[in-house]
Parts: structure tokens; sequence; C-alpha cells
């Protein structure tokens, strides 16, 4: 978090730094300029009327004034610039997104996504054969394709695309530009197998203005980067214990995935059965390697309760009077259980539902609303 921090205060300077790039100068150099300017001149004549100092200071003052404005005005449309970039993100930009639909992760692009009133094509990816993405070096789901004429950019994992996304959105920065902030890096998991782990995926690159504009204050920026990763670090490693807790349920959810995913018929037959089966038996381990308790619907139960009283009493969401970035990744999370016998019993056993149906309805207004 400290390194993001650091990067994000190298790459995006102060008001003075930012200024300079908008073309304009800050004020307090330019007036203390023309005092010294006018302290100078006085002092060779010093018989003049002090009336006329009086008046070289009051256009000195009236030069640093003229300067404020000036930069206030090239700030705004700067901003009205970047407003238009947004809205035509989606005139100029086909956004293409390679999925398995009852993957969480997927889900959570499509939160941001459809909140964000982006129009974009789906392409259900075989999860055996994976032809849709052979042009990819990165064979996990989701990514994301945005093409324009003949350029286009890949961005993968669903944080990333959300971060950059978002960065570009509110900064109006070049997309090409932004996916550069979010590195990828090889590690080894607990496991000891190589994974691909990005950097700063949690953390829009967005100067102090823009920070400020959006979040108001540092609080709400790191409460949102927090429960971001809650997200992918806790609460999505209790979808498939929950979701195949027992043969039945483990049946019930390979008929939902067979029935929404991509599958030629003697693939969904094998995955119905055998894949449920095999779920199954990986689910008790899975409980085992995240700690899990002997009943998986209390851990389920108590990551809700605490969701909900993170987000408090006082506000609809945790972004206040509108979903942020958190709010859409827990609500995109949790919906890929929707249907299943785990998802009913969250709502019966849980306070979730009031702050799940509120997102669920910003969504659905998104288009009016963005």
């Amino acid at each position: 978090m400290a390194q993001a921090a650091r990067v994000a205060r190298a790459l995006w300077p102060g008001r003075c730094a930012l200024a300079d790039r908008l073309g304009g100068r800050p004020w307090p150099p330019l007036l203390t300029q023309s005092r010294a300017g006018f302290a100078g001149a006085g002092s060779g004549r010093q018989r003049r009327p002090r009336l006329l100092g009086a008046v070289a200071l009051a256009l000195g003052g009236a030069l640093g004034l003229y300067h404020t404005v000036r930069w206030h005005l090239r700030a705004q449309d700067l901003r009205a610039e970047r407003l238009a970039a947004q809205l035509s993100l989606s005139s100029h930009r086909q956004l293409t997104l390679y999925q398995y639909k009852t993957c969480p992760f997927c889900s959570k692009v499509r939160a941001f996504l459809d909140f964000h009133a982006l129009p974009y094509e789906v392409v259900e990816v075989n999860p055996v054969r994976r032809a849709e993405i052979k042009f990819s070096s990165y064979r996990k789901v989701p990514i994301l394709v945005a093409q324009e004429g003949d350029s286009s950019q890949q961005l993968n994992d669903s944080s990333v695309i959300i971060s950059a996304l978002k960065t570009h959105l509110v900064s109006g920065q070049p997309l090409e530009e932004v996916i550069t902030y979010y590195p990828p890096m090889k590690a080894l998991n607990d496991q000891g197998k190589e994974v691909t782990e990005f950097c700063n995926k949690y953390w829009l690159m967005l100067d102090e203005q823009e920070a400020q504009r959006m979040y108001g204050g540092k609080e709400a920026r790191t409460e949102e980067m927090k429960w971001r990763q809650w997200a992918d670090d806790w609460l999505v490693h209790l979808i498939s214990p929950n979701v195949y807790r027992t043969p039945a349920e483990a049946l019930a959810s390979f008929d939902y995935i067979v029935r929404e995913g991509k599958f030629g018929a003697v693939e969904g037959a094998m995955a119905k059965y055998v894949g449920a089966v095999a779920m199954y038996l990986i689910s008790k381990r899975l409980k085992s390697r995240h700690h899990l308790q002997d009943d998986v619907r209390e851990d389920l139960y108590e990551a809700a309760n605490k969701w909900v009283a993170a987000v408090g009493k006082d506000r609809p969401f945790m972004g206040g009077h509108k979903p942020n970035l958190a709010d859409l990744a827990v609500y995109g999370v949790l919906r890929v259980m929707e249907g299943l016998e785990a998802f009913d019993d969250m709502m019966r056993h849980t306070r979730i539902q009031p702050w799940y149906l509120r997102v669920e309805k910003a969504i659905a207004e998104a288009p009016a609303a963005h």
C-alpha cells in the first residue's frame, strides 16, 4: 500500500507541477516576482509619490489575480475535456469481455461496466478448450480488449481492468498509458506455483485534485482499497466451498454452470456429473486450505454481516450516495450464487439483502444516472 502511494506521488505531483502541466502557472511566484520588481524599482526613485508605489502594487496584484483566474479557467477546461473523454469512451472504443459467466471475478467486471453504462460485447470462453482466448499468452479470465480502429489494448485481471478503466474515465489519461501503471510480476504462491501478480491493482492513478474530487478524503480512498482487496482475498474463497457444500448442491451448481456456460453436448454432460463430483471433493480441500469452519455457511454469514457492518447504518453504500468500487466488487462476487441454495440461505440468515438490492437497483438504473 505504501509503495503504491509513493509511486502515485512520484507520477502525479502536487498543485504547482500540475499547473505547469496544464500550461498555466501557480500565481504566488508571479505575485512575489511582481512585488520584488516593484521594490527594486522603488529603491532608485524614493522621491516619487507613494501613490505610484500603490498603483504598481495594485497592478502586480491584478496580474497575479489574472493568472490565478486564467489557471482556474484552464483547469475547468481540462475537466470538461476529461468529461468529454468519458462520454466518448463508448463511441470510440469497442470493449470485448472474455469471461466465464459464473466466475466471480468476471462478474465483478460486468458489475463495473454496467454501473458505468459502458457498452461491451461478451465472449463466453469454453472452460475446457479455451480456444476463444488463444490470442492471449495470459490464459485466465476475465480479459478485456479495448479496440479503437486498428489499435487494441488488452487488460488482464479483474481488479486491474476496473482500476485502469476507472482511472481513464476520471483522469482522461490515454488508456494505453494507464495500463503501464499496473505491470505484471511473476511470483510464487503458497503452493510454490508460479503465478502472475499485478502491482498497484487496487490503486487509482489520479492526481491530488482528481482524488479529492472523487473521494473527498484519504480515509474513503483507503477504505475502498481495503474492501476491494478483501473481496479478492477472502470473500471469493467462500463461494466454491458453499455452492459445492453437499453432493446435491454441487450437482445444482454444475447444472447452472453448464446451462449458462459454453459447452458442447458431450462436454456439458461430463461437466455436470463428473465436474459436480470433482468439485464436491475439491471443496473439502478448499475448506481446509482457507481454514473455514466445519459448516462453511457460517463463514459466509459472518463475511456478509461484516461487510454490512463496514457499510454502516448511516449510508446506503460504502461509496455514500452511490456504489463505489468496493460495493461493486462485493456485489459482483456474491451475484454468481444467485439461484443457488447458498445465496438463498445468505439472504435469509444475514443482514445483507437491503444493501444487495440497493446495488442491484443502482446498476439497473445506471444508463439514466450516467
